[in-house]
């Protein structure tokens, strides 16, 4: 057992030791430093504080500094050399010790926090009232030509509208930022707009086309009674319509054979199996709703009455069918692949991961549904032997998400559309989003080109969505604080699918903390309340998550068809969570949750 002596020389010692760590990662970290844009330089200094510390294990001094009654360091993210100096001059007065003036007097507790508060304001725009946390939605397609859309999110609480640049065309953004700029004016208020570089896509490449065919399906109970006949639009070929209830298929036909049909006509049509069933028609506006009791395929040029016949269809996407033990092949060729018994081959968008993965090497396909592992390699294909899907195998359709985390791909993050993109991204957004961020220097070429466009108004948000982007944080971070207006997306789709999933939560906190110790503003993204957005329903596992996310400066939100009402949930779950927490911070507001028996 050690004396009251011992016990304090210790804990000075280990005070000490940290302090001089803080001096060294200064040193360590200098050409970082003398890089960063001045407004930046304080807290890139903490930052490079924060990594000195937590590159110790400081488990045995926290709970001696707690015993105490002191800070145990926890906290310190904002302002680590004040929390530190504080604490150590605490120790030497308990101690009976004279403390040491330090080296340099360090920020003050909470002016770190007060520069974290001003840039996300910045960056992000103003917070509405009673929250700290802003609401970012993406935008469907849709919200370039519904004006009022705009409207009605922000008065949910929307204050960031994000355009993915995966999508649509500088005409389509044109609308939808008008639209936005026009709701927030009218609305006499500030909704930013954000638009996300698409990036370099490493994706599934196309599946040929199946036949062109639809089928029609009633609805029957557990006795295999029929409860609701399957219903079909007959819309004419010549200019289609959309059906009058979108969960129908639309089967065109001519108008002048539509025009020649009576309400109530039943019609009957032998199927693509040879099967003779009975349609009956029900004339609505130009087109008509055809019902049958049992199952029916159309295909294209199936034979109606009078000599007609079904007119184009879509071709059906296709999907390979994969189970474990399968060998998949991942080519460079990207042409529509065959499908069928044992041809398990799909090309590969990105034909730099053909060239760079290694045998060994994991891979996951379509957001991990389906992952594996790479057993050979040629100047042409990689073949990946299937470690998990479903139990009754996984479907593998085109333009499916492909991740290699193991992989180092020599691309850059801005794409050849992206640099198109560009120009036009500038002219109409407030913040540019990075995708694929990998190392600094994707950062610095982001830099250089928004310095050759003569840019330096736009605020930037790195998505960190790989792995070699997060063992590479620090690097990235003090790169990016080159420059004023500039924030992170914790992007967890992505992050999840290449560092393993039972990893994602840690990795979310080591992102939050870091970001902080740099005073920079993080948006919590990627299926926050999904279910809701996309079923009207949340579950109760992402009501929790969206509580979590109180703690970034930003939650984004994806587009569904109920997002409204995801966005009020969220704004909701968002203002209450505020009066609880703050970043770590436990907020003890008097609770009138619990009163003693009347």
């Amino acid at each position: 057992m050690c004396s009251d002596t011992d016990k304090w020389v210790r804990l000075r010692s280990d005070l000490e030791a940290l302090t001089v760590a803080l001096a060294d990662a200064e040193e360590q970290w200098s050409s970082w430093l003398a890089a960063v844009e001045p407004g930046q330089l304080g807290s890139a200094r903490n930052l490079v504080h924060y990594w000195a510390i937590r590159q110790r294990d400081l488990r045995d001094l926290q709970l001696r500094l707690a015993a105490l009654g002191l800070s145990s360091l926890g906290r310190s993210e904002p302002h680590v050399a004040a929390t530190l100096y504080a604490v150590e001059r605490a120790v030497y007065a308990l101690s009976g010790m004279p403390w040491r003036s330090c080296r340099r007097a360090p920020a003050q507790p909470g002016e770190g926090s007060r520069w974290l508060t001003d840039r996300a304001a910045d960056l992000l725009g103003p917070v509405a009232p009673g929250r700290r946390a802003r609401v970012m939605v993406t935008l469907p397609s849709s919200a370039a030509d519904d004006p009022d859309l705009a409207r009605r999110l922000l008065a949910r609480g929307m204050r960031l509208a994000r355009i993915n640049c995966a999508h649509d065309d500088a005409d389509a953004w044109r609308r939808m930022t008008h639209n936005v700029r026009e709701a927030a004016r009218s609305a006499s208020g500030d909704c930013r707009i954000v638009m996300d570089l698409a990036g370099p896509k490493l994706r599934t490449g196309p599946l040929a086309p199946g036949p062109k065919v639809v089928r029609l399906r009633p609805t029957r109970d557990l006795l295999g009674r029929v409860t609701a006949p399957a219903r079909c639009w007959l819309t004419p070929a010549e200019r289609r319509m959309a059906p009058p209830d979108p969960r129908m298929t639309s089967v065109p036909v001519p108008m002048a054979w539509l025009l020649a049909r009576r309400d109530g006509e039943t019609v009957t049509v032998r199927d693509t199996r040879g099967a003779n069933r009975a349609l009956v028609l029900a004339r609505c506006g130009d087109g008509m709703i055809a019902t049958v009791e049992r199952t029916t395929y159309l295909a294209t040029g199936t034979p109606l009455a009078d000599s007609c016949t079904v007119g184009e269809l879509p071709a059906v996407e296709q999907r390979l069918l994969l189970r474990a033990g399968d060998v998949l092949e991942l080519t460079k060729d990207c042409a529509p692949a065959p499908v069928g018994p044992g041809q398990l081959r799909i090309g590969c968008t990105l034909p730099e991961a053909i060239e760079h993965a290694e045998v060994g090497q994991p891979v996951h396909i379509d957001d991990g549904k389906i992952s594996g592992r790479v057993i050979a390699r040629t100047p042409e294909l990689l073949k990946v032997r299937i470690t998990r899907a479903g139990p009754n195998g996984s479907r593998l359709a085109g333009g499916r998400g492909v991740n290699l985390p193991e992989t180092r791909l020599p691309v850059s993050a801005l794409s050849s559309k992206d640099l198109a993109d560009l120009p036009t991204v500038l002219d109409l957004a407030d913040v540019v989003e990075l995708s694929f961020v990998r190392d600094a220097t994707d950062v610095e070429q982001l830099f250089g080109e928004l310095d050759r466009l003569g840019d330096d108004r736009v605020g930037v948000v790195l998505k960190i969505e790989t792995k070699q982007a997060f063992e590479r944080l620090p690097q990235v971070l003090l790169t990016a604080m080159r420059r004023p207006r500039v924030g992170v997306m914790i992007a967890r789709g992505d992050l999840a699918v290449e560092c393993g999933y039972e990893r994602l939560a840690e990795l979310q906190e080591e992102i939050l903390w870091l970001c902080e110790a740099a005073h920079l503003p993080v948006i919590w993204a990627t299926q926050v309340l999904e279910q809701l957005a996309r079923r009207g329903r949340p579950s109760r596992a992402e009501i929790s998550d969206a509580a979590m996310s109180e703690r970034a400066e930003c939650v984004m939100l994806n587009k569904g068809p109920y997002i409204e009402e995801a966005v009020s949930t969220l704004d909701n779950v968002l203002r209450r969570m505020s009066r609880h927490h703050y970043k770590k911070n436990a907020l003890l507001r008097s609770l009138h949750s619990w009163r003693p028996d009347q």
